[in-house]
């Protein structure tokens, strides 16, 4: 494909789905500053510069290998369970150093929810899945609970589906609900962020389109950090796009980041173009 040729497929898919380019970005929610982490002796990231708007969706592209679940698993201090991880450089939330005792970590996952490559409900009922981080706030009665679990459900999509079988097993909806289940699961807290590791790589095509539907929905309410090897998805759901690259010793670098039009139809360094289409990656 053509250089041009994928352009003028992108800016067209991108017409309503994101915000205009002449509208300034809100301020940032999270940033990343000179960040480099470490597994052991491997660098994976080096000096990764990000930043998020609020109430938007920055998507990050790039080939396999070059640190973007790494990037987003920094952010909200998942990587801190894997022995030997280590970090420098600074990760804000709005202007403020996220925390890393553990009670400030467990706050911030509170503030920053997560959602994986597959589906992961807990084994046990529709209603407790969305209610388990309801439950870790403080002690609740179930009838407390049930106006925040249907407002959750309902966000994600999934409420008319499931209303009538709220105490059956999640374990028993299909691969879609499961992973609106995770997103209620997530929205029931009312997070800020939502970081997403290529929240549809294993769903079918109809079950994405729901769950990029869901994004721009409420996008206004929540800040999304999307992983996506699809960038067409990257180019019909987000507002910003970041490109990265293995750089110096296979440690992943920022390349580029810019509004996603930007990015896509007037990139400004070489390496995203020739990513982009496809000569490389």
């Amino acid at each position: 494909m053509s250089a041009e040729a994928f352009h003028i497929e992108v800016a067209s898919d991108m017409v309503a789905a994101v915000a205009s380019d002449a509208e300034p970005l809100p301020e940032i929610v999270v940033e990343t500053r000179g960040l480099d982490t470490w597994y052991g002796d491997f660098q994976a990231l080096r000096k990764v510069n990000l930043s998020a708007a609020k109430g938007r969706i920055t998507a990050i592209i790039g080939p396999s290998g070059c640190g973007k679940s790494t990037l987003l698993r920094a952010i909200n201090r998942m990587n801190d369970l894997v022995p030997g991880y280590r970090t420098s450089g600074e990760i804000l939330l709005e202007g403020v150093p996220a925390p890393t005792d553990p009670a400030g970590v467990i706050a911030l996952r509170r503030r920053v929810g997560m959602l994986f490559q597959r589906p992961n409900p807990f084994p046990m009922s529709i209603f407790d899945n969305v209610a388990y981080g309801l439950r870790l706030e403080r002690r609740r009665s179930r009838r407390d609970l049930e106006e925040p679990v249907e407002r959750a459900l309902q966000r994600a999509g999934l409420w008319e589906e499931v209303k009538d079988r709220l105490e059956r097993s999640a374990l028993g909806l299909s691969g879609g609900q499961q992973q609106r289940l995770c997103l209620a699961r997530s929205l029931a807290v009312e997070p800020q962020v939502i970081l997403m590791d290529e929240p549809t790589s294993s769903l079918d095509p109809i079950a994405t389109l729901r769950v990029e539907e869901l994004m721009r929905e409420f996008r206004d309410e929540v800040t999304i950090i999307i992983v996506t090897h699809n960038m067409q998805q990257a180019a019909r759901v987000s507002d910003v796009t970041a490109f990265m690259l293995m750089g110096e010793g296979r440690a992943g670098e920022l390349v580029e980041i810019n509004r996603t039009r930007e990015l896509f139809n007037r990139p400004q360094d070489r390496r995203t173009e020739d990513y982009i289409t496809g000569r490389f990656g």
